[in-house]
């Protein structure tokens, strides 16, 4: 627990042992904080709660700051079980409290949970009146979830945001001013490239509908992760950056390998690409050993994106199918790409992984290249002859 004013307090969970995220979907090196905050009006609500395994010790922190009894409201602004996991064991202390969230949030807790609470339904423009200020509800259909919303409260001009703005990122310095603006930056990046690209256009229409409401804004309190205090809208501003189909200049190379023959060739492309455009950014990612949220991420940020894996029973690889289904399942926008691989008897994996590429909606640069065995001088020039012409066509 720490209080943020005179009137809030965090009375969350951080979990620096918290590795997965909607299951193995999204794992989180970094942690993550599960954020609940008490506000101590004349009268009292309570946004969101944290995950199911930390209930007990939820309501044991809670109670020391307040009697459970005092607790006028409970705001849900996410449905997801990590947002209300603690629920069913608060609401065993105080059955009769209200539950404010929308329609579609409480149709997911009723399912979820199987309980018939005392449930309040609250579209954008509805307000509960606390005392000194009010909430203000904002709904937020996929930002992250269905029926999520944000809870504006006017005191102190704070937005809650859900998991908009979030990261899976824990430090016990809390603010925004006061962590690594890299390391914050990173992974808000990442926490967007891979739960929020698929809702760029839903995000933007948020963002500027939000906006348009022109109301003040001293603080973001996030579901998870970092709570913006210093300069709040320089998130919103860079929300409506990656929302926009963001590109820096940069190229991607993502291989999986079973002799190094593979990624020999990965990394001669990038010194043909170099070549061309010593500018230009190239990062080549083995993707049987890297982070699958990682490679999003640089997906996201890169103009360019070169595919390769060896055949194997008329196939890819399986960790680079992964990805690639993955890829496409976050609808990027306005990306080049080609495909490459070595093979040895029948050599599939190239228009697999060209097929695949324009299912992902790149627009394929070059014909894929091909390479028998392990790379000769004849092949390492070609791989880089390769580079070179994806450079001048990028």
């Amino acid at each position: 627990m720490f209080k943020i004013n005179n009137r809030i307090t965090w009375v969350g969970k951080s979990d620096q042992e918290y590795i997965e995220h909607c299951g193995s979907e999204h794992l989180a090196y970094s942690g993550t904080s599960h954020n609940s905050y008490l506000i101590q009006d004349e009268k009292v609500a309570l946004i969101d709660t944290v995950w199911m395994p930390y209930s007990k010790a939820y309501i044991s922190c809670l109670e020391f700051e307040i009697d459970l009894d005092k607790i006028d409201y409970i705001i849900i602004n996410n449905a997801e079980a990590n947002h209300n996991g603690a629920l069913p064991e608060l609401m065993k202390h105080m059955p009769n409290t209200l539950i404010y969230c929308t329609k579609m949030g409480i149709q997911f807790l009723k399912e979820h949970y199987q309980q018939d609470w005392n449930f309040i339904e609250v579209k954008t423009g509805d307000t509960l009146e606390l005392g000194s200020g009010k909430i203000i509800f904002i709904e937020s259909f996929m930002l992250n979830w269905p029926g999520s919303m944000l809870s504006y409260y006017t005191a102190d001009a704070i937005l809650f945001s859900s998991g908009v703005f979030s990261q899976h990122y824990t430090s016990k310095f809390m603010y925004n001013d006061l962590v690594d603006q890299e390391v914050l930056y990173r992974e808000a990046l990442k926490y967007y490239a891979n739960i929020l690209t698929p809702f760029n256009a839903l995000t933007i229409e948020k963002m500027h509908e939000y906006l348009g409401l022109n109301i003040p804004l001293n603080m973001i309190c996030t579901s998870h992760g970092i709570i913006w205090r210093d300069n709040p809208m320089q998130i919103v501003e860079q929300y409506l950056k990656w929302a926009g189909h963001y590109q820096e200049h940069q190229g991607v190379i993502l291989y999986d390998t079973m002799w190094n023959d593979t990624k020999v060739m990965a990394e001669c492309i990038a010194t043909g690409i170099k070549s061309v455009d010593p500018t230009l950014e190239v990062k080549l990612f083995n993707v049987s050993k890297t982070d699958e949220k990682d490679v999003i991420a640089e997906v996201f940020k890169s103009k360019l994106v070169v595919v390769g894996s060896p055949t194997i029973n008329r196939g890819i690889l399986s960790p680079m199918a992964s990805i690639l289904e993955s890829i496409k399942s976050h609808e990027f926008k306005n990306k080049k790409a080609a495909g490459f691989g070595s093979y040895g008897w029948s050599g599939e994996s190239l228009k697999i992984i060209t097929e695949e590429l324009r299912q992902c909606g790149f627009e394929i640069l070059e014909e894929s290249l091909s390479v028998l065995w392990n790379p000769d001088k004849n092949a390492i020039k070609r791989c880089e002859d390769f580079g070179k012409v994806l450079a001048e066509k990028l």
